[in-house]
């Protein structure tokens, strides 16, 4: 049966940043697949943020679906699903996980149909994390790609909204891998680990999945996003936080810093 095409939505362009688009097209009845295309690694910036968040609205609130249906992202890329956040321009713009990252986290938490990610390549750091928001991952990247939380190799610590998903609903074992030793997961071992819950492609993958699980009708009786609402209420509280509760990566090097001077001159002070 052939795709239907429904719409395209521009990722603008920015400094450092070419843009893109974001396609919904419906390969089979009531499955909606959004395939990222923001060259060269789909990373997370505010106009990727922005135009996914369009697109979400588009299919619950443009006609396409009465409840119904199951939403699917990928990549047009092979090599990267999403390489996460430039992290330079995420610290340089004010509020940009209040105000773009963190609600695109929560929408899909949240969305009132079941989604799925198809990895289809290298899914790193933020792109992990927005694929653990949605409720499946396929891994169809075969033998090339990997999953990572790679904080650890650029120096970046883990806020807790962006660490909450991976104890929401990973193991704990699982967790300190991908945290503290930065391990590279392939497909293979992301599926033993519970990081994705199938490995294959469009139909041995994500349609495999689809139909054994019914997905399509889970969303009909209205009540689908709201029990994802209590499920995953820590998570969402940590999400929604602002103000003072909302902890920023320069605040918590700066307390490390002071951490580790303190330290210095405390063991000075006794020698």
């Amino acid at each position: 049966m052939a795709s239907k095409a429904h719409f395209t939505v521009t990722i603008p362009s920015i400094p450092g940043h070419a843009g893109g688009t974001i396609t919904c097209t419906e390969p089979a009845p009531q499955v909606y697949l959004l395939t990222l295309d923001a060259p060269p690694d789909n990373r997370l910036t505010p106009p990727f943020c922005a135009a996914l968040l369009e697109c979400l609205d588009r299919v619950e609130f443009g006609g396409l679906s009465s409840g119904s249906g199951v939403l699917v992202t990928t990549s047009a890329m092979p090599k990267f699903y999403s390489n996460g956040l430039d992290l330079q321009l995420a610290m340089s713009t004010p509020g940009f996980t209040e105000n773009s990252l963190y609600p695109l986290f929560r929408r899909f938490l949240t969305f009132p149909m079941p989604t799925v990610a198809l990895v289809n390549g290298h899914c790193f750091a933020g792109g992990l994390m927005l694929a653990m928001h949605h409720d499946y991952r396929v891994f169809g990247g075969g033998d090339r790609g990997y999953l990572a939380v790679n904080e650890l190799e650029f120096g970046a610590p883990l806020l807790p909204p962006m660490a909450g998903i991976f104890r929401e609903k990973l193991s704990a074992p699982v967790y300190r891998t991908l945290a503290l030793e930065a391990r590279r997961f392939g497909g293979k071992e992301a599926l033993a680990a519970g990081i994705v819950d199938a490995l294959g492609g469009w139909e041995d993958g994500v349609m495999k999945l689809v139909d054994e699980r019914k997905l399509t009708t889970k969303g009909k009786m209205g009540v689908y996003g709201m029990l994802k609402e209590e499920m995953y209420r820590g998570q969402i509280a940590l999400l929604d936080a602002r103000g003072e509760a909302v902890v920023k990566a320069p605040v918590l090097m700066e307390a490390e810093k002071r951490r580790k001077k303190e330290g210095v001159l405390r063991v000075k002070a006794k020698m």
